[in-house]
């Protein structure tokens, strides 16, 4: 491998790995990605979440937590961090993934949770929306449930353009569920049908 391609992956590595320490470390403010951007004075930084004040905390002392780890951890040359609000949490899978994952841990039965945000969602403007939540449902094994409403693209360069996507893990004392989230935003595609909305609810037992 030649030492650009050996850059490349080593960055893309070191992305993936940032992104998931934001996402853990931002649950509470509704983390919903993040922006990095080589400038002459370092990195910019631009993270994307439901509420940036908890993101910023109180006198910007998160956000001079954050730098610091994001220097020293993670290598990131003088990172200058800005805050953005998601204009539409309902509109951003990660989001709305992680509600569901946060009702779940207060109790709320995961199909109820999953319902909730399935309105939402739709009700935010969205084409279409699925959820499927993997685990210990309602036995010993693991099932997937999946909830579906509107229209979704499954495949070709539209989907990978159009359909905002989010997977996140939550434990709980049955073990490790995983909720996973597509929207359809509200778009014209070059093959635009009009569709009646319905909700559709599968159960899988894992194999």
């Amino acid at each position: 491998m030649s030492n650009v391609k050996r850059f490349f992956v080593s960055e893309g590595m070191r992305r993936m790995e940032i992104d998931e320490f934001l996402t853990a470390r931002l649950r509470r403010a509704g983390y919903a990605g993040v922006e990095m951007q080589k400038t002459p004075l370092g990195t910019r930084i631009t993270i994307y979440a439901e509420r940036p004040g908890v993101v910023i905390g109180r006198g910007g002392v998160n956000i001079k937590e954050l730098s610091e780890i994001l220097e020293k951890r993670f290598g990131v040359e003088n990172p200058q961090i800005a805050v953005a609000q998601v204009q539409i949490p309902e509109l951003n899978a990660r989001i709305m993934a992680l509600r569901i994952g946060r009702a779940m841990e207060r109790g709320i039965h995961f199909r109820r949770a999953a319902f909730i945000a399935l309105r939402q969602i739709m009700e935010a403007g969205a084409k279409g929306v699925e959820i499927i939540i993997n685990g210990k449902l309602r036995s010993e094994r693991a099932r997937y449930e999946k909830l579906k409403a509107g229209e979704l693209l499954k495949s070709g360069k539209p989907k990978e353009e159009l359909v905002d996507e989010a997977v996140i893990y939550i434990s709980l004392k049955p073990g490790i569920y995983g909720i996973k989230v597509r929207i359809m935003p509200p778009v014209k595609t070059p093959d635009d049908i009009a569709i009646k909305e319905k909700v559709e609810v599968e159960n899988v037992a894992n194999t």
